[in-house]
């Protein structure tokens, strides 16, 4: 089986949240995590425009500079099932349900590894974003240091 990076995870779960805060959309249906280069997809009504998207990236990166908890409760299948959708679990996932926090800011069902703090993270770079038909991709990196604003790969 091949691991995740878990500083590339964490930040999915992040980004996540924050679409789902920013969007009013579902998590991700569909994602890609990489090391070096990541990609998630999300199901949306309405085209966002390049100041949302910058938006998300603020936000992403306002939680990782907030150098929150991430840590990990388990709880059986039944009590999580009334506080999170597990429709993306496999059937033989079994009772006992690992749900993933950081922080206050997400909790997710979630069998990865991740870091211990979204400070671990480094910056979060958008590096380009499409939307086809209903469906918004957005790719994402992290680097050590902050990303500079003087080019703007948002705009579409």
């Amino acid at each position: 089986m091949k691991t995740i990076d878990p500083h590339m995870h964490t930040a999915e779960h992040i980004l996540n949240q924050t679409v789902v805060r920013l969007l009013g959309c579902d998590r991700c249906f569909s994602a890609h995590i990489e090391k070096k280069k990541s990609k998630c997809d999300y199901r949306i009504a309405t085209k966002p425009d390049p100041d949302l998207i910058r938006a998300i990236e603020s936000q992403v990166n306002d939680i990782i500079q907030n150098n929150l908890e991430v840590t990990a409760v388990t709880l059986s299948r039944e009590a999580a099932a009334r506080q999170y959708n597990l429709k993306r679990l496999p059937a033989d996932a079994g009772d006992a349900i690992r749900i993933v926090l950081v922080g206050d800011y997400d909790a997710c069902p979630c069998i990865g590894d991740h870091v211990s703090r979204t400070g671990e993270l480094g910056a979060f770079r958008i590096t380009s974003w499409d939307v086809t038909g209903d469906v918004l991709r957005i790719r994402f990196k992290l680097a050590r240091r902050a990303a500079s604003t003087a080019r703007n790969p948002l705009d579409n």
